[in-house]
């Protein structure tokens, strides 16, 4: 019986170290991830997370994240502002890219206005406007984002602008005010090429891009 007794207790000895070691955190485990706020990501706050560690030089960017032509103005942007990061400034284009065109198939304009400037924005409104005279609706669709490539940057003082290059594909589909089709399908999804240019002032605490200009590729 003294021995059962014994070994009970080594064995809760050693219980008790297993979970001394095994149930306490070390700093090194991996932070769970929770879901995207897809209003955050649209922002385009290309801020890095800030570190316990001493500051650091930026790390030199992924040279896949942007065409050749575009890595000067990609170093020189993350040369004058140390926060700019690029993975996260992409991610963020792609949300602002569905966001901005999916209000304005729906016609949607409050929207889209806090993320474009104000030219933009007329030009959208005047698209809209006329579209709503003709009695027509787009009834279209982001399939997918194909790649968002950075194809420009530049700085100038404290102005920022990287251009972006994206490839989707859209199902465009146009109806009438009877809910007719009368352009485009649905089931055939094409390829469109755009390239949209953002503007931010890397002087401001203010960390959101505008889309300031729009270019469709042939």
């Amino acid at each position: 019986m003294t021995a059962i007794v014994i070994l009970a207790l080594v064995a809760l000895f050693i219980g008790l170290r297993l979970y001394s070691v095994l149930g306490e955190r070390t700093g090194h485990e991996q932070p769970i991830l929770k879901p995207a706020d897809p209003e955050a990501e649209a922002r385009l706050e290309p801020r890095a997370t800030a570190r316990a560690s001493a500051p650091s030089m930026p790390s030199e960017p992924d040279e896949l994240a942007f065409l050749p032509m575009a890595g000067p103005g990609v170093r020189a942007l993350l040369a004058a502002d140390s926060t700019f990061d690029v993975a996260r400034f992409l991610e963020g284009s792609k949300a602002a890219y569905r966001l901005i065109l999916e209000a304005f198939w729906k016609g949607d304009l409050a929207a889209m206005k806090p993320f474009v400037d104000a030219h933009v924005y007329e030009t959208f409104a005047a698209a809209v406007e006329q579209r709503t005279k003709d009695g027509l609706v787009l009834d279209n669709r982001l399939v997918a984002i194909d790649q968002a490539l950075i194809a420009g940057a530049e700085v100038d003082r404290s102005i920022a602008m990287v251009t972006v290059r994206f490839e989707a594909d859209i199902a465009a589909v146009t109806r009438n005010s009877a809910g007719e089709v009368v352009a485009g399908s649905l089931s055939d999804a094409v390829q469109t090429r755009d390239r949209w240019t953002f503007r931010r002032d890397i002087s401001s605490h203010d960390p959101n891009w505008l889309l300031v200009e729009t270019d469709e590729e042939e």
